[in-house]
């Protein structure tokens, strides 16, 4: 009897979810459709702007539905600051699949690396490929691309362990961030996207809908320069990703988390 209350006290939960998934998979299928029309037409710079600025926009609207109706909590305020700065790489640890979408959000000038079969995705092949998202698919044209992109005033967000968290809390770093930053001159700045929830992490399936709301924080680390050994800053920027997140694990306590609905399995 108590299974069946809870399933029943969670089902509107679960649909108001669903239907913000379905706001955002109709929005980024409406945008890849009229970003296909463009890519052909449209000059280099002019595209990647209006890509880049559309794909913020239509995040910070899906940002704003999940919190006006209490599905999710969002605090990404610490971007704001550098939403215009030229020419920085934005490194974040990557515990759900949402985390592009949080920092892509509120930095409208900058580009992701991406998968390379993401780039022919129905719902964002299109709009990446007119905002000049990078693939990677290529170590040395990812790196010669997002040079380029660094160079020219436009920002990076990278996820250096390559895929979402499936060790706690941190995968080994991939190369590639501190060699783009050395070859760019561009700094580092690190990210912490703080989450206690299990939704769209590794393994986590779309349909199943997790205690609620969702929260996600994010925090400014600190800013790394660039120099001239990147694979000794590579370890330095993994190491310091790693104590600053075993350290926030064992400062969480039960007594901040706040009471939620439950997971509907």
């Amino acid at each position: 009897m108590t299974r069946v209350l809870r399933i029943l006290w969670t089902i509107p939960l679960a649909l108001m979810l669903y239907a913000l998934l379905l706001f955002l998979g109709l929005i980024s299928l409406g945008w890849n459709f009229v970003a296909m029309l463009l890519y052909p037409v449209m000059p280099v710079a002019p595209a990647r702007t209006l890509g880049r600025m559309t794909i913020a926009f239509a995040y910070r609207m899906f940002w704003w539905l999940a919190s006006v109706t209490g599905m999710m909590r969002i605090d990404a305020a610490c971007l704001d600051p550098m939403r215009n700065e030229p020419g920085v790489i934005f490194v974040a640890n990557h515990p759900t699949m949402l985390d592009a979408l949080l920092l892509v959000a509120r930095l409208p000038r900058s580009a992701c690396i991406m998968k390379a079969d993401l780039l022919r995705n129905i719902f964002l092949g299109a709009g990446a490929r007119l905002a000049r998202y990078i693939s990677n698919e290529s170590a040395r044209m990812m790196v010669r691309l997002a040079v380029d992109d660094l160079r020219n005033g436009g920002q990076l967000v990278i996820f250096p362990e390559g895929t979402r968290t499936v060790t706690p809390p941190l995968n080994a770093f991939r190369p590639g961030v501190t060699l783009i930053a050395k070859l760019a001159q561009a700094p580092i700045q690190t990210v912490f996207i703080d989450t206690d929830s299990p939704y769209l992490s590794k393994g986590w399936p779309l349909w199943r809908v997790p205690p609620l709301p969702i929260v996600f924080t994010l925090r400014l680390g600190q800013r790394f320069s660039p120099t001239s050994d990147s694979d000794i800053l590579q370890a330095d920027l993994e190491q310091y990703f790693r104590q600053n997140m075993e350290q926030r694990a064992t400062d969480a306590s039960p007594e901040c988390q706040t009471p939620r609905a439950p997971t509907l399995s």
